[in-house]
This record gives C-alpha cells, sequence and structure tokens, in this order.
C-alpha cells in the first residue's frame, strides 16, 4: 500500500460519499460518470471498476473451474473493496496492490 499525492480537503469532503460506491460492485460506473473532475473520486473509481471486472471474471470463471473459484475470488475482492472504503472513510489517497497499477492505465 502507498499513499499518493497530499489530499486537497475540499476534494475529499465533497467526493466522500460518491467515492465510496466505488467499492460496490457495478456502482462504481456513477463516480465516473458523475464526478470525474473530482481527483479523490476519480483515484478511487478506476480502482473500483478494476476490482468490479475482477469480480465479473471471477463469476465467469467459476462456470467452468467450480463453486470454490467463486467464493475465493469473492472474498478476496470483498476484502480489497472493504480495504478501499476504509481508506475512503479516512478521506486517503490509496494505490491498491495490483489493481493501481492496472487502475492508472485507464483513461476516460
Amino acid at each position: 500500500m502507498t499513499i499518493s499525492h497530499a489530499p486537497n480537503d475540499k476534494q475529499i469532503l465533497e467526493g466522500k460519499v460518491i467515492a465510496i460506491l466505488s467499492y460496490l460492485s457495478i456502482l462504481c460506473i456513477i463516480p465516473l460518470l458523475f464526478k470525474k473532475d473530482n481527483p479523490f473520486v476519480l483515484s478511487h473509481g478506476k480502482q473500483g471498476l478494476v476490482i468490479f471486472v475482477g469480480e465479473v471474471s471471477v463469476f465467469i470463471a467459476h462456470i467452468v473451474l467450480g463453486t470454490w473459484v467463486l467464493r475465493l475470488g469473492l472474498f478476496l475482492f470483498g476484502v480489497i473493496s472493504l480495504w478501499g472504503i476504509i481508506e475512503v472513510l479516512r478521506g486517503r489517497y490509496i494505490k491498491l496492490p495490483v489493481i493501481a497499477e492496472i487502475a492508472d492505465k485507464i483513461t476516460l
């Protein structure tokens, strides 16, 4: 876990509630559509999008590999999402391992 640039308090206060939606499955689309001008929300929204795509991939993989893949994958993505929500509530920019690297490549 690494924390990037110093957050702007006004951006964080305006974006906290919306940024939480970033880590709630398909709701990650809402912050990306309505608050992409806020860097705090955009950072968390991109990571939430990567997590959502990962969840969908796990669901597809479980069809072939079995139920254990679904349980394990959703548990792991659930823990990562909870970690993201906690960091949003603390008002921090965070780079989740592996997920942030992929999210940084997303352009909107």
